[in-house]
């Protein structure tokens, strides 16, 4: 049940926090052919404080993104603003550190916007970057999608440029091993950058999951075997670790495969959400020192008893309505101080 390591996605609207934070020399926004290139290495005075030692820099308005300031880290302060200021990636050896939800990445590559059989999706939030190993994974997977009947990808999220905490939507995505893959085929035409932000993927679902008795399946008119073979191909690649889909979509991969080779099957996981796109996640790359991999699926080919519980109606129907006079306890944002060590080599490293 707890596959996911924090990824959650029946909150994932939160808002970016405002701290204001001196940043490194910044690139420019995104081009139109492609993610940010650095230009140059801009000098920076780098410091990192000890908590207690010095107050939060207090907001700088209007400071252009070209300037070369100072990066000032502050232990306490939430590390999704540091990481998620950083528009380039860090120039050092390509490297996953710590876990995918508390982590960072160094030597971050881009997964190119647009290639023969995928296309990149929501260019303004410029997480098309992953691990070198999580791109040859995806360029890989694309090649071989127009041979299972799917045009091409459209890929959602990886990671930012430096991996680390986002300043919305994801808890996990963090070393550069992480990648949505929506479950709607690239079209037959490029996307406009606006197309990009504006096109919605395509939920599975039948109908909702939260009505009790409901029917948990996916929609016959929109689930075809192709969307079942895509992801079978994904899973049956040895770098990844898991892939994460709606428990109507792992219900439906159960009775899709009626071959002897269920084995696959083990890696795909149910989860809240991911009934729009599917996540994988690679194991840690072999030369990632300090980058920590999960603990392997339970054996067996997921389809059992642990499937059953997530049809119930146990995990989704409110046994009682939210009393709504008890105010809700938002989660502290992750400080600095959490992520490995390395992580502030990473946001130094210029």
């Amino acid at each position: 049940m707890f596959d996911h390591i924090c990824f959650n996605h029946r909150r994932n609207a939160a808002r970016p926090l405002l701290v204001g934070v001196l940043m490194l020399s910044a690139t420019s926004a995104l081009a139109s052919q492609g993610p940010p290139i650095p230009q140059g290495k801009p000098d920076a005075i780098v410091k990192t404080f000890a908590p207690g030692e010095t107050p939060i820099p207090t907001p700088k308005a209007n400071v252009p993104p070209s300037a070369q300031q100072a990066l000032v880290l502050h232990n306490n302060a939430p590390a999704k603003v540091y990481f998620g200021a950083m528009e380039g990636p860090a120039p050092l050896k390509a490297r996953s550190i710590g876990s995918y939800a508390k982590g960072c990445l160094a030597g971050g590559a881009a997964l190119p916007v647009d290639g023969p059989s995928w296309q990149a999706m929501r260019l303004s939030r410029n997480r098309n970057w992953g691990h070198p190993e999580l791109i040859d994974y995806l360029k890989d997977l694309a090649d071989a999608a127009p041979s299972l009947g799917w045009r091409g990808l459209l890929v959602g999220d990886l990671a930012q440029p430096r991996g680390g905490p986002m300043t919305s939507g994801h808890a996990s995505h963090q070393i550069g091993l992480d990648a949505d893959i929506w479950l709607t085929q690239m079209p037959d035409k490029r996307l406009t950058r606006e197309e990009r932000e504006e096109v919605s993927a395509v939920s599975m679902l039948k109908g909702p999951l939260d009505v009790k008795g409901a029917d948990r399946s996916v929609d016959p008119k929109k689930w075809t075997d192709i969307h079942a073979r895509l992801i079978r191909r994904a899973a049956q690649d040895k770098r990844v670790a898991r892939i994460f889909v709606n428990p109507t979509i792992k219900k439906a991969l159960c009775s899709f495969e009626t071959g002897p080779d269920r084995a696959w099957l083990r890696k795909v996981r149910p989860w809240w959400g991911h009934h729009y796109h599917f996540h994988v996640r690679l194991a840690c790359p072999k030369d990632s020192r300090g980058c920590q991999n999960q603990n392997p699926p339970p054996p067996g080919d997921g389809c059992g008893s642990n499937l059953t519980y997530w049809l119930s109606d146990e995990p989704w129907v409110p046994k009682e309505p939210r009393d709504a006079n008890k105010p809700i306890v938002k989660k502290r944002p992750m400080a600095l101080a959490a992520l490995p060590n390395d992580c502030r080599d990473v946001l130094e490293a210029n």
